[in-house]
């Protein structure tokens, strides 16, 4: 049922569990998934505090808690959430950048930057606390050490094209026009300075310099197909 999307369907088949038992706890943490894939998420909270009410340290149901709060925008509620679940494990990262995120949406972002680290210590490629620090930093018009992380989010996973335009914006906001172009271009940090200076010594611009470049690469793989 949950492979073919039958939210309601698990809905029904839970109740005939919750009615044989009120207690049954696959069928009230089951209530719960089902209600937040259909968005009901004041009904989803009221199952939440049922098992809650059973186990105060129920980390499924905890979590749960956090996405129905989350997305109701009842963020100093998550926080409370997330202080529990760090209490019950300080070194879940899930937990960390949840409370992070919160703290992003109450404008708290010092703080949220604070957590983000906290996640980085322990998993330094975790992508959620990589992107949203270098979020943070903008937000705090620390565009220096944005580009640092968004470039990170690049090194780690390449396909995430968001790290790209805000490494772009955050060297827009710098005034290096060459960097940005070449940020745009999903240009690693370390890449730039030798297309920079190659720039430099051919006597052209950057951006004929990259066309350069990518003209090179385009022959290099043309010339391995044929040897092929």
């Amino acid at each position: 049922m949950y492979e073919s999307g039958k939210f309601e369907d698990i809905l029904n088949f839970c109740k005939t569990l919750l009615v044989k038992d009120s207690k049954n706890l696959t069928g009230l943490q089951n209530t719960v998934t089902a209600l937040l894939h259909l968005h009901r998420y004041e009904e989803a909270l009221e199952f939440c505090n049922i098992v809650l009410e059973m186990d105060d340290s129920d980390t499924y149901a905890l979590k749960n808690k956090v996405s129905a709060l989350e997305s109701l925008h009842r963020y100093d509620q998550v926080l409370e959430c997330c202080h529990k679940l760090l209490s019950i494990d300080d070194k879940d990262t899930w937990s960390i950048n949840s409370t992070a995120l919160a703290l992003n949406e109450l404008n708290k972002n010092e703080e949220a930057i604070s957590f983000y680290n906290k996640t980085i210590e322990l998993e330094p490629d975790n992508l959620t606390a990589l992107m949203n620090k270098a979020l943070s930093l903008t937000h705090l018009k620390k565009y220096e050490e944005s580009i640092f992380f968004y470039d990170k989010v690049q090194q780690t996973d390449s396909s995430l094209k968001e790290a790209a335009s805000g490494k772009f914006e955050a060297f827009k906001k710098i005034g290096k026009e060459n960097e940005a172009f070449l940020a745009a271009q999903g240009v690693l940090l370390k890449d730039m300075e030798k297309i920079i200076s190659d720039a430099a010594k051919n006597k052209c611009t950057v951006f004929h310099q990259f066309c350069l470049n990518e003209l090179d690469i385009l022959e290099k793989k043309r010339h391995e197909m044929q040897s092929k």
